[in-house]
């Protein structure tokens, strides 16, 4: 036998023996383990999020989703159930839990699994440096890497670690994103029993999970809810009252404050090339764009509503299907009452319905004499009367529609699934528009992009239409034609022939015929009045009479790339493709006294620790620039309740900072040009002598609800009317709004109902101002509303004159024969009218009065 003596020896020498071991394993594995230095100053892998200026969150992207905190931001509870569960003498160890330890080896020798081999420390080991690997040496590396942790840090500052990187399912990694994924709280406002849950998940994430295997996650959260009582975290009431509270979890993304897709998506390639696709998902940074959420709002609104009012123009497709598609029309009642929709059969069709914002999918249920009964996925149902209904006469192409019906029974049928749309309190039948459309709004200023929708839903298309879809621009392009004219001898008051072209065509052996829209000819026009008018044949007789040569690279100072314009007369009538965004980007040039802006989203970006780490810093349009401190203040009062950063400040990650120097924009044109032809546009939207009569009509009237005289305008329709357009400014806001069809063979087409006449245009003819400039008023009738009447500043070297309306020619007349008229020190009339014009001029109000 042995005594205890002996017994000491052995265990001395057997300890001895294993420390020797234990250091020679260490020094053979030292050179392989991680340095843990890294852990000091750790930045968390978290999502990029794109935010408003105003400061509402539009979206975030990347994979992990992390919301990091510190220990004193997590509550009491959740720590207390970590430690319960994961590690409860995690104050008491070393890094490594000898007990635990001895419990897991005696476990594994007698085939028995005890568990409670990891520490918290050792499994922060694990996270952050090594693999999942079920290894000896692995598990040797995590002991000693362990330790190395544990002299390292704190324990509070280990927890934390551990708390915000455990990965818990659904890519979300710690306990701050968890509490967002699975119940949209912040982690402060989890109950008992959520945070139970939650402290459950990292032995196993996705076979605990509560949202695909509830029945787990409830007994999982029992186990965690036993040992926080077994350790007098809780009470035996709050332990009753938590393990009978049923499993609320609910998959929940970003809680997106701001639905600006297109925005966001553009915000996001920036800053993919900026950073790379890896650091962009994974720095944290937060980026702050222009975008302001009250225009977002209102251009969303204003981009739905037309293209629905268009799609209701122009007839009804036809339901999305039909549940009972054997069914007659006249077997209606038979086929309701004999094989009648259920519950679950109307749920389970509509699942797989998409819907799109401000569509609804909706199932007809019952058809009355003029009404319909309709209903939803949570089997509610909606009277829809004939109000809602009396629109929908049958589509039959673009330019024809059928008959107006008289019954509902003519419209939908029994079973039909439908859009329907609500509207102050009041349903209608409804449909996702065919058509597309696109709206940008952006400060002349410096380029700020304030407000872009790409398309109807982004959910629909993820093509953004604003910045690449290049579509013919028709009359739009006319303005910088004319811009072209001014500079090269032509005034506002000159007098070009408004008659038809005729031109032999060699190289197509066709005669161009070039027409007005509608072929109506004045016979001699001023330049002033044509633009206003959009005179198809003066625009070509001023691009002959300027020139190609000098056409091109006048329309290119506006940013166009000349390469991509057409060479040849067409160019007048706007054969060239453009994006709405260079549209809008070559008006603001007139809005701003004629600089050049560059457009841009990103107003600045800051790191996960709030350093800015890019402010943006645009060229401003302007001369004298001594009374800019800020460039973000010249478009702030747009939207007065924004709260983004005016500080033109940088804060680098190593906390230098430098002052972001004023840059001013290149001038593209002369001041003097870029008024007379902001006072044409005014004019068309306007009309001549608007304070003293009704005056003739430009083809951008209906602008006129806006009841603003400072804003100015052009509308574009191009052959066949496959593209709309209307472009019009404030001097502190321009915006372009643009609606065609994806579809290159498709155009607008016409309304078979009645319309206003009153632009120049066919009855029931879709074109700029009937199809493009309502949406453009929608949004403009709510940007405008924060900014103060601010008319154009007239110039230096332009006066004003009074001239004869007939002949451009200066007269001492004063009245409706003659107007003011803005001109160039230069090229001010000369001549004095020698004859008495008022005949020509009301034979011509009349004329014009026949017309509208």
């Amino acid at each position: 036998m042995f005594s205890l003596k002996n017994v000491l020896k052995i265990g001395l020498f057997l300890s001895l023996i294993g420390l020797i071991a234990l250091l020679g394993v260490y020094l053979s594995l030292r050179s392989e383990l991680p340095s843990v230095d890294s852990l000091k100053n750790i930045q968390w892998q978290t999502p990029m999020k794109i935010y408003s200026a105003d400061g509402q969150l539009m979206n975030q992207f990347g994979e992990k989703k992390r919301l990091p905190l510190t220990l004193e931001e997590m509550p009491k509870q959740l720590i207390n159930a970590i430690l319960a569960t994961e590690d409860d003498r995690f104050y008491m160890h070393f890094g490594v839990d000898p007990i635990g330890m001895t419990r897991a080896v005696l476990g594994q020798i007698m085939g028995k699994n005890k568990g409670g081999a990891s520490t918290i420390t050792m499994q922060v080991a694990r996270n952050f440096f090594l693999s999942r690997d079920v290894t000896y040496i692995r598990k040797i590396r995590e002991i000693f890497t362990a330790f190395h942790i544990e002299s390292l840090l704190t324990k509070d500052e280990i927890l934390a670690l551990y708390m915000n990187k455990i990965p818990l399912g659904h890519r979300a990694f710690g306990f701050g994103a968890a509490a967002q994924v699975y119940y949209n709280k912040n982690v402060k406002d989890l109950s008992l029993a959520q945070i139970a849950v939650l402290a459950g998940l990292p032995k196993a994430p996705s076979t605990m999970n509560p949202i695909s295997r509830p029945k787990r996650a409830i007994a999982r959260r029992a186990i965690v809810l036993q040992r926080m009582l077994v350790t007098d975290y809780i009470t035996r009431e709050e332990f009753e009252q938590a393990i009978n509270a049923p499993i609320t979890a609910k998959k929940h993304g970003a809680e997106i404050e701001l639905n600006a897709p297109y925005a966001a998506e553009m915000a996001h390639q920036k800053m993919v090339d900026r950073f790379g696709k890896e650091q962009a998902y994974t720095g944290g940074y937060k980026v702050f764009t222009t975008v302001t959420s009250k225009l977002q709002k209102s251009a969303e609104h204003a981009v739905i509503s037309n293209l629905l009012a268009y799609d209701l123009r122009h007839g009804y497709r036809g339901p999305i299907k039909n549940l009972r598609p054997q069914q007659e029309k006249s077997d209606e009642l038979a086929i309701s009452e004999t094989d009648p929709l259920n519950a679950v059969e109307i749920t389970d069709a509509l699942k797989n319905i998409e819907s799109y914002q401000p569509l609804i999918p909706a199932v007809v249920t019952n058809i009355n004499e003029q009404s319909i009964e309709v209903t939803f996925a949570n089997n509610e149902t909606a009277y829809i009367d004939w109000n809602g209904l009396s629109w929908a006469r049958e589509y039959i192409n673009d330019d024809k529609q059928g008959t107006s019906p008289e019954l509902a029974s003519e419209i939908v049928r029994y079973a039909d699934i439908v859009y329907v749309i609500k509207n102050n309190e009041q349903y209608s039948l409804s449909q996702l528009p065919s058509a597309s459309s696109a709206l940008v709004s952006l400060s002349p200023d410096n380029g700020a992009i304030k407000a872009v929708i790409g398309g109807f839903s982004f959910k629909q298309s993820q093509f953004n239409r604003v910045t690449q879809a290049k579509r013919q621009v028709g009359s739009n392009i006319k303005p910088f034609v004319y811009s072209a004219a001014l500079e090269n001898n032509f005034t506002l008051a000159t007098l070009v022939n408004d008659a038809p072209i005729n031109q032999w065509d060699n190289s197509t052996g066709i005669v161009w015929r070039p027409k007005n829209s509608p072929p109506t000819y004045a016979g001699e026009v001023r330049v002033k009045r044509a633009l206003a008018e959009s005179k198809n044949v003066v625009a070509v007789r001023l691009f002959r009479e300027v020139g190609l040569s000098k056409i091109i690279p006048h329309l290119a100072s506006f940013g166009f790339a000349p390469d991509e314009l057409p060479r040849d007369e067409s160019l007048a009538l706007g054969s060239a493709s453009l994006t709405p965004l260079e549209v809008a980007t070559g008006f603001a040039t007139f809005a701003n006294n004629g600089f050049l802006v560059e457009p841009y989203i990103i107003e600045r970006i800051e790191d996960s620790f709030g350093n800015i780490v890019y402010q943006a810093n645009p060229a401003i349009a302007c001369d004298d620039c001594s009374h800019i401190e800020n460039n973000t203040d010249l478009t702030a009062n747009i939207n007065p309740s924004s709260q983004a950063t005016t500080d033109t400040t940088i804060i680098d990650p190593q906390g230098f900072s430098k002052e972001l120097p004023l840059i001013k924009a290149e001038r593209a044109i002369s001041p003097q040009n870029a008024f007379l032809i902001t006072q044409a546009l005014n004019e068309a939207i306007w009309g001549a002598d608007w304070s003293l009569s009704p005056g003739w009509q430009g083809t951008g009237f209906r602008g006129r609800k806006l009841n603003r005289r400072d804003i100015a305008g052009k509308t574009g329709t191009t052959n066949e009317a496959k593209d709309a357009w209307f472009s019009g400014f404030s001097r502190r806001l321009v915006t372009t709004s643009w609606i065609g069809f994806d579809d290159p063979s498709r155009n607008l087409g016409s309304s078979t109902r009645n319309t206003n006449l009153g632009d120049n245009q066919i009855s029931g003819k879709e074109f700029g101002a009937k199809s493009a400039q309502p949406a453009w008023i929608s949004f403009m009738k709510v940007a405008l509303a924060d900014l103060p009447t601010e008319p154009f500043v007239q110039p230096e070297k332009i006066v004003s004159v009074r001239i004869d309306k007939a002949t451009g020619k200066l007269t001492k007349r004063t009245d409706k024969t003659s107007i003011f008229e803005y001109f160039t020190l230069e090229s001010i009339p000369t001549e004095y009218v020698t004859k008495d014009n008022s005949q020509d001029i009301f034979n011509n109000k009349e004329e014009q009065d026949e017309i509208f």
